[in-house]
């Protein structure tokens, strides 16, 4: 995680976890040869549909080309197994995906897709104050861990953990894939 504050939130979420303060990019591009397994999740602002509406309203921006980087990267130089996870975008993609709930992976292995109880809904800024009311009591009322945590303790406005919340992939998609990545009956530790 490349912002410290939210570094500070997930160590305090799950400690156990090794936190990383960088770059993540850059950190895989030094890396990647230490792991066996790599989940890379690049900055989906600049693909997400919600540009349609932006450009719109006159913002206009190239789509970040890192996403892209990354998946070439790791199938042609990564020997383990790897999920490159974002938005389905507003453009055709340029390398074929595979979707599963609401995100697209580009993967060196099959996934499948599953159904999900509970999927993130309105948390656009630009929703309707009752619509972003609603999704708040479903999705972040503080007694509820729906993703596994709560934001509760966190000194972040409703906007900040609407958006952390709707960068997730929900865990059981995420485990999910993880095991696809692993059902064959792996070789080596």
């Amino acid at each position: 995680e490349i912002d410290p504050k939210i570094a500070a939130i997930y160590q305090d979420l799950f400690p156990n976890d090794k936190v990383i303060i960088a770059d993540a990019h850059q950190y895989l591009l030094e890396h990647f040869k230490e792991f066996d397994f790599i989940w890379s999740s690049p900055p989906c602002p600049s693909h997400s549909r919600t540009n349609t509406f932006l450009h719109a309203q006159g913002v206009v921006r190239f789509p970040d080309m890192k996403l892209y980087e990354e998946i070439i990267f790791l199938k042609n130089w990564f020997k383990g197994k790897w999920v490159v996870e974002n938005v389905i975008p507003y453009y055709e993609t340029l390398i074929k995906a595979q979707e599963c709930g609401r995100h697209l992976f580009w993967t060196n292995f099959k996934i499948s897709n599953i159904e999900v109880e509970t999927q993130i809904g309105t948390f656009n800024r630009r929703a309707s104050e009752f619509a972003q009311k609603k999704e708040d009591m479903k999705y972040m009322d503080p007694n509820k861990d729906w993703l596994g945590f709560n934001l509760k303790k966190t000194k972040l406005d409703s906007y900040k953990k609407r958006q952390i919340l709707r960068n997730c992939v929900h865990p059981s998609i995420g485990l999910h894939i993880f095991k696809m990545a692993f059902k064959d009956k792996q070789e080596t530790l």
